[in-house]
Formats: structure tokens, C-alpha cells, sequence
């Protein structure tokens, strides 16, 4: 239930805070007062895209906040704990249009992303715009309603995911046949350079071990040099470091038989001497391995010439090379497996296409079922708004699937398919009795679509648990006795959610369990919008103008207690 609205700054609106009550909530006021710029803001705070024209002049910004009372609602609980947001006794949504782009979402006062304003807003509200009833006038809307009605939801994920695989697949298909003769043709010109890459089959980290090792032996005769004469002055000279330390630790000795704490320096040269002997016997061996084979040197060269050709010619870097080389192996794979691709692809699709008709056809039943009640539903709740001893048909048809277009079988069958499934659904109604039924976009006017609009949120709120149903001016095109039928029927729908309505009607606004009046003012010549709840007299005197206009009569104010029940 939507408990208070604050818009600031929006179009006309300067700065208006309302409360809404339970049951049913009537808005009147002139045409032009601003009524449908409230209602575009609802919808603006329930996730609708909106401009920075909507920024009331000379303002920065426009601001929309509701509260919600959503305790018992299950699914919003889950929602706002999905996506981390504080979780409170009421819901408070806000949006906020900038003049400086900088346009922002509140629940809670956590900033969120648009998509979680607008998945809050499909959870707490069915509004029906001001001309929404013209969609009816559109074929392909009416297996929405069909949908909402029948519970499809989960079923139309499920085949809506098969039936965008079917369509890759298809994609990927044609893509393959497209490819074919551009693959055949390059197909030399990859195994050429797949042969020469392949030749070198270079290594990530080959470089710098190739360098470390061209740098050893392009300084081999310096390196032997060097490791000769330390070699020699370590070990291998007549006065070696080695018999140097050996003549000390002999001294050492005799030390160690006059006086034992000569022990630990003894212990001491001992390592010395044995790392001297480690050290030189190190040298010795790296000198005994230094390489003087110049061909060895070539080949090292030429392979680092080799390795980099490759990078010039294919990326500039061994990675680019070997990246490259799995890609062109690919792409020569498919082309000489294209036979191959194209029977194994072919056989996904066919496969794709008996699931995603399976799908359908569960889909099919579900909405075959479903369409008879919707038939009685309407047929019921259009006799309750005066439109007695009508038809309504709900028709479902199947066409034939070609080659040529989107298709799943079923059965053995090809069936034209779409994102919805292979049902084209159309409502058919007759309005009079003895006449057949016929397409309702043909046959039906202005107050009879208006009816059989609200006749289907009627029927379709008894399936639905949106706490707020918004009607702006449902009651086009019909008066007198009707729109009393009108209104009861809002009414009726009121005891089971909260209803916001527009309307002119004094039948209507005459039911209302709250009413309130858009009234625009002129101030610093400037037009502003604002809206008021009101009292038991100044409803009465509200319905009163809405049946006779600005001069209330005394007649009219009667007539409007009478409508209201009022003594």
C-alpha cells in the first residue's frame, strides 16, 4: 500500500506531500490542473525513464519519494535483502532528476541501481496510464494478458532461454555456411604460416634463457680466463690461498696442545678451509664445462633470429605468436572438419528445437486452459459494467513453420515460433446478442474497450497480489448509468487493494473512501500545481461541480448526496 507521496519540483508541481488511505482513492480536479503529471510521477518513482525536462523551471532538480507499507510482502522482503538494503517496517523509494545528468535511486537511502527501482515497482504496482486501454487496440498485447492471467511466468523464462539457444545456434549456423569460402580460400595461406611458426614452435620464456645463454658463451674466453686464475690462486699455485690457510691452521695446532681454547678458532679455520676447497672446486668444474664450440653459438643465434621474425611478423611477443597460431589452427581446423561442423551443428539445432516445441506446447496448454476462465471472467465482470448478453473469445492459432523463419518442432512438426511461443492469441467479442463474435480491434468503441480494460485488471487482481492498482481515467468514454457501474466495479476491487483513480465522473468520485482535488494556482506569474485532500463537505461539493460545474446549485449538491448515500 502506497501510505504518502512527496514530489518536488516535477513539471507543475512545486512542492506537494500526500497521504493516501485504504480502499478506494479518487483524484479530481479541472483538465489541465495537473492530475496526470501526479500520475507520471508515480510512475517515474516505480522505475519509468524520465528526461531533465520534467525539472520544473528554474529548479536543479526534481525529486519523487513514496512510502510503502509492505510487511507481509514476501517477495519485495526478498528483493530489497538480495540486494543488501536495510530492511524496515515500510519501503521508502526515491528518485532524483538532475539538470546535471546526475540522476539517482533511493530505497531505503541506499543508492541502487535503476533495474532495483523498477523490479520494487513491478512487485507493488499495476498503474494503467491514461491511454493504456488503447493497447487492447494492438493484437500482439492481448497474450500478455493471457500470460499475467494463466500464471505463465516460470514456464515463459524456461522457453524463452530454450528459444534464444535455438536462435545462437541458428546464428551460428548461418555465420558457418557464410564462412565457408572466405575459410577454403585462406585455408593455404594458414597452413603456410601454421608450417612456419610450427618450424620454430618457440616457448613462452625461451627468449631470456636463449640471452642468459648467448651471453655465457660469446664472453666463453673470459670466462675462462678469470675462472683459470682465481682457480690457481685458490688451490692450485704454490702460495694458494688453500696453502696459506693450511700453513695458519697447523700453527693453530701446536697452539691447541699448549692451551685448549684454541678449540673453537681451531673448528672455525676448519670451515674456512673447507668452504675454500668448495669454492675452488666450483670454479674448476664451471671452467672444465665453459663451451668454445662456435656452432653452437650459431645456432643460438639463428634461433633467436628465427623467434624474432615471428614476433614482427605475428604480434611481437611469443605469447601474440602462440596466441595466434592456436587461432589460425582453429580456423584451418574448421576448414578442413567444415563438412563435419556443419552435421554436428545441424544436429544441436534439431535437438534445440524438439525442447524449446516441448516447451511450447506446455505453454500452449497452460494458456488453452486458462483462456475459457478468462472468457467466463470477462463475459461476468462486462455484465456487471452494462455490457449484458456479450461474447468474449479468446482464440489461440498455430502456423505452420518454414525454413525461412523462426521455428521449433513438435511432434515431428514445424511450428512458427517466437519470444512468446508459437500462440498467436487475439481477444474476439460480440456486444450484442445473436451477433457473431469478431476481432475486438474492429468491433469495439471507445467505452466498450475502456470497460473491457478494467474488466480484465478486475479478473486479472483477483490472480495478482499487487497491494495498488492506479487507473489514470479508465473511465473514457463512458457516463450516466454505466459510469456508476464503472465505479462500483472500482469499488469491488477496492476491498482487496488499495485503487488510485482519476476520473470526472461523479458516479465514481462519488464511492470514493478518499478523495482529493488537483488545483492549479497562478502566483509571480508562474502556474503550480497542488493537490488536497478532502473533507466530507468539500467532497460533497467536489461531486456536486463534477455534475453540474462551477456554479454548485443547491439541486446539485442534493444530487450529490443522493449519488454519495448521504442524507
Amino acid at each position: 500500500m502506497l501510505r504518502s507521496l512527496h514530489v518536488k519540483d516535477y513539471a507543475l508541481i512545486e512542492s506537494i506531500d500526500v497521504e493516501f488511505g485504504k480502499g478506494l482513492n479518487i483524484i479530481t480536479g479541472e483538465t489541465g490542473a495537473g492530475k496526470s503529471i501526479l500520475i507520471d510521477a508515480m510512475g517515474l518513482l516505480l522505475g519509468e525513464r524520465a528526461s531533465t525536462e520534467v525539472v520544473r523551471k528554474n529548479s536543479i532538480k526534481a525529486v519523487v519519494e513514496g512510502v510503502f507499507e509492505v510487511e507481509f510482502n514476501s517477495k519485495v522482503k526478498k528483493l530489497i535483502e538480495d540486494n543488501e538494503i536495510d530492511l524496515l517496517p515500510e519501503l521508502i523509494l526515491r528518485r532524483e532528476i538532475s539538470l546535471k545528468g546526475a540522476n539517482r535511486c533511493f530505497v531505503n537511502d541506499t543508492p541502487v541501481p535503476l533495474s532495483v527501482i523498477k523490479d520494487l515497482g513491478d512487485l507493488l504496482v499495476d498503474l494503467h496510464g491514461q491511454h493504456e486501454h488503447q493497447s487492447l487496440l494492438r493484437t500482439e498485447t492481448h497474450i500478455n494478458f493471457l500470460d499475467e492471467f494463466a500464471g505463465t511466468e516460470k514456464l515463459l523464462e524456461e522457453y524463452t532461454i530454450a528459444f534464444r539457444n535455438v536462435r545462437e545456434l541458428s546464428y551460428k549456423l548461418e555465420a558457418l555456411r557464410e564462412k565457408e569460402f572466405s575459410l577454403k580460400e585462406k585455408k593455404d595461406f594458414y597452413a603456410f604460416q601454421i608450417k612456419e611458426i610450427d618450424a620454430v614452435s618457440p616457448v613462452t620464456g625461451e627468449e631470456e634463457q636463449i640471452n642468459n645463454e648467448l651471453n655465457i658463451l660469446e664472453n666463453s674466453e673470459k670466462l675462462l680466463g678469470i675462472t683459470g686464475s682465481v682457480y690457481e690462486n685458490l688451490f692450485d699455485s704454490e702460495n694458494s690461498v688453500h696453502d696459506q690457510l693450511m700453513q695458519i691452521k697447523n700453527r693453530i695446532d701446536e697452539l691447541l696442545n699448549i692451551d685448549s681454547s684454541f678449540g673453537e678458532i681451531e673448528n672455525e679455520f676448519n670451515s674456512i678451509i673447507a668452504q675454500v676447497m668448495d669454492a675452488a672446486e666450483f670454479i674448476r668444474k664451471y671452467n672444465a664445462k665453459i663451451d668454445h664450440d662456435p656452432g653452437h653459438l650459431d645456432e643460438l643465434r639463428d634461433r633467436l633470429g628465427a623467434i624474432t621474425l615471428l614476433k614482427k611478423k605475428y604480434g611481437g611477443s611469443v605469447d601474440s605468436v602462440i596466441a595466434y597460431r592456436d587461432k589460425i589452427g582453429q580456423e584451418y581446423d574448421a576448414a578442413e572438419n567444415y563438412s563435419h561442423h556443419i552435421q554436428k551443428l545441424e544436429k544441436e539445432i534439431t535437438s534445440a528445437r524438439e525442447d524449446t516445441g516441448n516447451i511450447a506446447d506446455k505453454l500452449s496448454l497452460k494458456r488453452k486452459e486458462s483462456a475459457k476462465k478468462v472468457e467466463k471472467e470477462v463475459v461476468k465482470v462486462l455484465a456487471e459494467l452494462g455490457i449484458s448478453d456479450s461474447v468474449f473469445k479468446v482464440k489461440m492459432e498455430q502456423a505452420p513453420g518454414s525454413g525461412s523463419g523462426d521455428f521449433v518442432t513438435l511432434n515431428g512438426k514445424k511450428y512458427k515460433a517466437d519470444s512468446k511461443g508459437i500462440d498467436a492469441v487475439e481477444f474476439y467479442i460480440s456486444t450484442n446478442p445473436g451477433e457473431d463474435v469478431k476481432p475486438l480491434i474492429k468491433v469495439a468503441s471507445g467505452g466498450e474497450i475502456s470497460r473491457i480494460m478494467l474488466s480484465l485488471k478486475t479478473i486479472l487482481a483477483k490472480n495478482d497480489k499487487l497491494p495498488l492498482l492506479i487507473f489514470d481515467e479508465i473511465d473514457t468514454g463512458v457516463s450516466g448509468r454505466i459510469a456508476q457501474k464503472v465505479g462500483t466495479a472500482l469499488k469491488t476491487l477496492a476491498s482487496s487493494h488499495q485503487v488510485i483513480a482519476i476520473t470526472h465522473l461523479p458516479q465514481i468520485a462519488g464511492l470514493a473512501d478518499n478523495n482529493y482535488a488537483v488545483e492549479k494556482i497562478t502566483s509571480d506569474k508562474r502556474v503550480t500545481s497542488s493537490i488536497r485532500k478532502l473533507n466530507r463537505d468539500e467532497k460533497i461539493k467536489e461531486v456536486a461541480k463534477l455534475m453540474s460545474g462551477e456554479n454548485i446549485t443547491e439541486a446539485s449538491l442534493k444530487g450529490a448526496r443522493e449519488l454519495m448515500g448521504l442524507n
